[in-house]
């Protein structure tokens, strides 16, 4: 799919979730076969005209300016981080040619901030959610069944993508698997928008439409979230259930690095899991 046709999708989508109600617009119920606002009632509150705004939405216009996008996301309510998608979406070539990106090493101010973190868990990711380094307890917490230097061979390098929809002992990991895979999914719709030029992103997400009917349901339904933090309970196989929180740090030359940080949550049982875990995985 182009970037054209993306953000005509994304539009569509958008427009489709605001009702007239919502913004105090006064338009009769009969005859209307639209939940949403029409094209003709946004283009009227963002000021712009319809035949422009109808442009835009099929893909045939590609110079929007930050002027016409801020009204257009003003009207259709959207957060910082729609607004984020929306511009990325806008401003991509409409015929950018997808290509093989070069393959992702480990920043090495992350990965020296990494090798530092030996008290908690934490995991070193790259733009598609492959896991470039991790550390033992990172290891131990996430993906404890796979080989601690699988990260070290880029033809090895698990994806946590494919871990959590298509492996079946990361989906039991989960307790509320259905809210972080929905998370998650934001989160790619969100770096497929800014890169829309990754081939290997563009067959990661091919691939997960495929094989998931619930991720080809949820990517459908066009929702884009950040994922700076958060938290997740886990029902470990080793130490039990335990709630963990996550942050994430970037180096701002380097934003398609993620460095994911996890700390116990404020049941004291889940710092005393950890503390298990952390004795049982010391090589």
């Amino acid at each position: 799919m182009g970037a054209n046709s993306e953000l005509g999708e994304f539009l569509r989508l958008c427009r489709a979730a605001v009702t007239p109600a919502e913004l105090d617009l006064r338009v009769p119920a009969e005859h209307r076969r639209v939940a949403g606002l029409r094209r003709e009632e946004l283009a009227g509150l963002a000021g712009i005209s319809v035949a422009y705004y109808t442009r835009l939405e099929q893909g045939r216009s590609t110079n929007a300016s930050d002027q016409v996008l801020d009204a257009i996301a003003r009207v259709l309510r959207l957060d910082a981080t729609q607004r984020t998608h929306l511009g990325d979406l806008a401003r991509r070539p409409p015929r950018a040619v997808r290509s093989r990106p070069p393959v992702e090493q480990p920043d090495p101010r992350s990965a020296h901030l990494l090798a530092s973190l030996d008290h908690v868990p934490a995991l070193l990711l790259g733009r598609r959610n492959d896991v470039l380094a991790w550390n033992r307890l990172g290891h131990a917490l996430l993906a404890g069944h796979l080989p601690y230097g699988a990260p070290d061979d880029p033809a090895t390098r698990p994806s946590m993508s494919r871990l959590l929809f298509l492996d079946p002992r990361t989906r039991a990991l989960e307790r509320d698997w259905e809210h972080y895979a929905r998370t998650h999914v934001g989160y790619l719709r969100l770096v497929a928008g800014r890169y829309g030029e990754d081939r290997e992103l563009a067959r990661l997400i091919g691939e997960l439409s495929m094989k998931s009917p619930e991720f080809a349901a949820w990517w459908a339904g066009g929702n884009v979230r950040e994922c700076t933090f958060g938290s997740r309970t886990l029902d470990h196989p080793a130490v039990g259930p335990l709630e963990v929180t996550y942050q994430v740090w970037l180096q701002p030359d380097r934003p398609d690095h993620r460095l994911e940080v996890y700390t116990p949550g404020p049941d004291p049982a889940a710092a005393a899991a950890l503390d298990a875990l952390a004795r049982s995985r010391q090589p």
